[in-house]
């Protein structure tokens, strides 16, 4: 298994011959879906949502009826390459996929809150879990959280106790072009600071480094 981290949210997981790319947005070259045999959108923000990078790919795209609609709309060549996911649906895209959550965080108790879906992913005896921008818990144990750790509608602290409920032995921060290099030392700081006295292990890599 390999799993490497693009630009912001956006990740690249390669497991026995399948390929699958999560949120590949604004902030992501467009290289990452080179090869693709499946791409995963949790929500329909820009940061995780672009529709030039399905374009550039010819494979399958699985999201929520929300983004789908976008992409109805914004790429039309897209469409017949959609299929619209639940909340708690398994599905298989080359690994053994699940739908989790239903809501993006709340960024404002007065701004409408938008629909959001994590995935598990299931790469032979290691669970991966990205959540979009939610923190949604995953309801099973998982083996890799990619933790959001910046964002608008987010703390340090909820980042720590996130990672905290999820319990996954690694956690690779996402989401991380919110903030300066400056502030996501001071982010790296909190995270280590804590994490490593439960036993799990957080790590945040540049953009084309592998887990």
């Amino acid at each position: 298994m390999r799993i490497t981290k693009f630009g912001h949210a956006c990740v690249r997981i390669e497991h026995e011959g399948t390929t699958v790319v999560l949120d590949p947005g604004v902030f992501t070259d467009a290289s990452a879906v080179d090869g693709a045999d499946a791409v995963l959108i949790t929500h329909e923000h820009p940061d995780h949502y672009l529709p030039e990078h399905l374009l550039a790919t010819d494979a399958p795209v699985y999201t929520i009826e929300a983004v789908a609609s976008k992409i109805r709309s914004d790429a039309p060549a897209v469409a017949e390459r959609l299929t619209v996911v639940t909340p708690g649906s398994s599905f298989d895209v080359g690994v053994p996929v699940r739908a989790v959550g239903e809501l993006h965080a709340v960024i404002h108790p007065e701004f409408p809150r938008i629909t959001n879906s994590g995935y598990v992913l299931t790469l032979g005896d290691t669970l991966v879990y990205h959540p979009g921008d939610a923190l949604t818990e995953p309801g099973e144990a998982v083996d890799v959280l990619l933790c959001p750790v910046s964002a608008p509608w987010m703390r340090v602290s909820e980042a720590i106790e996130f990672a905290r409920a999820v319990r996954a032995p690694r956690n690779l921060a996402i989401h991380d072009r919110v903030y300066s290099e400056a502030g996501l030392g001071i982010v790296d700081g909190h995270m280590n600071a804590f994490l490593p006295k439960d036993g799990l292990e957080y790590v945040r890599r540049a953009d084309g480094e592998d887990l």
